[in-house]
């Protein structure tokens, strides 16, 4: 039950961790223009926003490497 608990919240995470990246913008820029950052980000670096969800990916991709490992381990037993 404990595994497939961890299975779920593994899934989620992971459709999460990819929205996000999605979301980034590159070099050309990317959806994040949506939500006003293409704007501000030439005149001033990089907005509020862009640093949020740099902050939510670093975050996502921690958790998702941490349901990894204990997924992993449980598998082992």
């Amino acid at each position: 039950m404990l595994t497939g608990a961890i299975v779920v919240v593994h899934v989620l995470v992971s459709l999460l961790l990819i929205m996000f990246i999605l979301l980034k913008s590159g070099r050309g820029g990317g959806l994040s223009d949506m939500f006003g950052g293409g704007a501000m980000s030439t005149m001033s670096g990089s907005t509020v926003v862009e640093k949020n969800l740099d902050r939510l990916t670093v975050i996502t991709g921690v958790v998702f490497a941490i349901t990894t490992i204990i997924l992993a381990l449980r598998l082992v037993d």
